[in-house]
């Protein structure tokens, strides 16, 4: 039996991290422990590393990345760390000091050298080990509590210390001479501090969540393992939205219960005996002060007197018919974390190659779900980016291509370089790049990672372009023509996936204003696991389907009626089930 998570009543360090996949309740449950300790009279500082971070819609306010205190929680300061504004901030503070002094066209290249997505990740990654080793901040807070991106996101934020001290370390020709990498050198005892901090039982605690489900359980039993590994050991799990009401009600009821209880009776090996706490289901969206007080005390029912019509919608298989009549050639299902892109990303390969066409599927996720669905056929190939195998490929290139003209004194400088954590992103984008390429051959179907990492490979993309026209260099024909290909509204679709809830909804509403900035077209949405759609007559579900369809109007307003609405399935999705979602 799970005890209640009363984050009072545990021993919580300094640091907290909430971690885990995308969707599981990260930044709900971070903001019900910060305001709970503010409550009690600590000072507390809740930070969220997630570029696409949701704290500005539970709070319902306005958030910037140095702070604000939020109003009736005197206790409580919360911030964004916004990758771009840190970008700026950190070429501002590299460039300015040889403003006035060096030539105009001197200034102009190095801005230029800093303006790539290596820069964005440098600049967060600074903000964030400062806030994790900062003394004063130390002194003023009792509480740092960090609300984490989804999982492959963060494990390369918390490896990043380790990956810097050690570039930085065996760097023998000077970091600060090595353009994006300009002032690392003196960040050195920031990032050892950092490790070393986040290594420490007596000041850092990792709270995993999970949904009693078997995904974001296998998701944070492999968060768990790889956070060990970086010597991060005082760990606790948190099993959030666990249905307790009554499961003889009705089928769908008893289905929850069954698919959650054999989730539990499963957990993994690896975070089976780690000291382990349950929220249960609520009906509500945990939006506002007194909403988030509530979520770690009780639920109740929301008022349902009112009944709301769904405007209407569509079948997946129509969306389908349609991809598939308009002879799109690259497909991308985008969304916050845990909304069901990989699945509905799958699901719609197999339906396009049941109108006959070829498809390669693949995935831009870190955390890589789709080979628990599907595998490669006679119509269908299935790939996924490995960063270590991109970055070994892209090593090759580089020095083979290197070594046609350079002298080895000029090899050496490059082979350090590439020993840099920066090379992982630059080689990740290139084979995205050239999976897109392969559209001439086949239909691409991208199930793309959660929004946030989406908008980094975005802005690397347009970065590269950019690039691209400074120099007319010879780089890959894929990456040149990448952009103008994801702008090309004939043979691109970008199709938008959420939950009839107001944290998802309102991301995706975000996502697809960065797009349409971006000049990437959008047009479908999918709201995905509705209880509308499902006979219930349990009280808790039946609230929580009445409360989700004034986010269902909302997306059929916000898409022009171009919206598919998929009901929550009883089965658990496995490779069999899958056509489910189109049939």
């Amino acid at each position: 039996m799970l005890k209640l998570y009363e984050p009072a009543k545990l021993d919580l360090k300094k640091y907290i991290f909430f971690t885990g996949k995308g969707g599981v309740g990260k930044t709900s449950t971070a903001c019900a422990t910060a305001v709970t300790f503010a409550d009690r009279g600590n000072k507390v500082l809740l930070i969220s590393t997630d570029p696409a971070s949701n704290l500005q819609d539970v709070f319902e306010t306005t958030l910037d990345n140095k702070g604000v205190q939020i109003q009736g929680v005197p206790n409580l300061t919360v911030l964004n760390l916004d990758p771009i504004q840190a970008a700026y901030e950190y070429k501002e503070s590299v460039v300015g000091p040889y403003k006035g002094k060096l030539p105009e066209s001197v200034i102009k290249n190095m801005e230029e050298q800093l303006s790539g997505a290596c820069t964005v990740e440098i600049a967060a990654f600074n903000e964030f080990s400062n806030y994790l080793t900062n003394k004063e901040l130390e002194a003023k807070y009792d509480y740092i509590i960090f609300d984490t991106a989804p999982t492959g996101h963060t494990l390369r934020m918390l490896q990043l210390p380790t990956a810097w001290s050690t570039f930085i370390s065996e760097s023998q020709h000077g970091a600060s001479c090595l353009g994006q990498l300009a002032g690392l050198e003196d960040k050195k005892d920031m990032y050892k501090n950092a490790v070393n901090n986040l290594a420490n039982a007596e000041l850092t605690t990792l709270v995993l969540i999970a949904k009693p489900e078997y995904s974001p359980l296998f998701e944070a039993s492999k968060t768990s393992h790889e956070l060990k590994e970086l010597g991060v050991k005082n760990q606790i799990l948190i099993i959030n939205g666990i249905f307790e009401g009554d499961a003889g009600l009705c089928d769908i009821s008893k289905r929850l219960v069954e698919k959650q209880t054999t989730a539990l009776q499963n957990i993994p090996e690896e975070i089976r005996n780690l000291p382990a706490y349950k929220i249960p289901l609520r009906d509500y969206n945990v939006t506002g002060i007194e909403k988030i007080r509530l979520m770690l005390k009780s639920n109740f029912l929301t008022d349902s007197s009112e009944v709301v019509e769904i405007k209407g919608y569509h079948k997946l298989n129509e969306l389908i018919g349609y991809l598939h009549a308009q002879n799109k050639k690259v497909l991308f299902t985008m969304g916050k974390g845990g909304v069901g892109k990989t699945t509905l990303a799958a699901s719609i390969a197999l339906g396009l190659i049941a109108r006959g066409e070829k498809v390669h599927l693949t995935t831009t996720d870190p955390a890589n779900h789709l080979k628990l669905l599907v595998e490669s056929t006679e119509n269908l190939t299935v790939s996924s980016i490995n960063p270590e195998e991109a970055v070994k490929k892209y090593r090759q290139d580089v020095l083979e291509k290197a070594k046609q003209t350079m002298s080895q004194e000029d090899l050496s400088y490059i082979e350090e370089d590439l020993r840099s954590p920066c090379t992982q992103e630059i080689a990740i984008f290139n084979v995205f790049a050239s999976i897109v390429d392969a559209c001439d051959e086949e239909v691409v179907v991208i199930d793309t990672a959660p929004t946030g990492h989406t908008l980094l490979l975005l802005d690397a993309t347009e970065t590269y372009h950019k690039e691209v026209a400074r120099i007319k260099g010879d780089l890959p024909d894929a990456v040149k023509k990448l952009l103008p290909r994801l702008r090309n509204a004939q043979e691109t679709e970008v199709i938008i996936v959420t939950l009839p809830e107001a944290t998802p909804v309102y991301e995706a509403q975000r996502l697809e204003e960065d797009l349409k900035r971006a000049g990437i077209h959008t047009n479908w949405w999918i709201v995905n696991s509705s209880f509308s759609l499902v006979d219930t007559e349990q009280p808790l579900l039946t609230a929580k389907a009445k409360a989700e369809r004034m986010w269902i109007n909302r997306v059929y307003d916000l898409a022009k009626g171009h919206i598919v609405l998929l009901p929550w399935l009883k089965e658990n999705i496995t490779a069999k089930t899958l056509p489910k979602f189109f049939e």
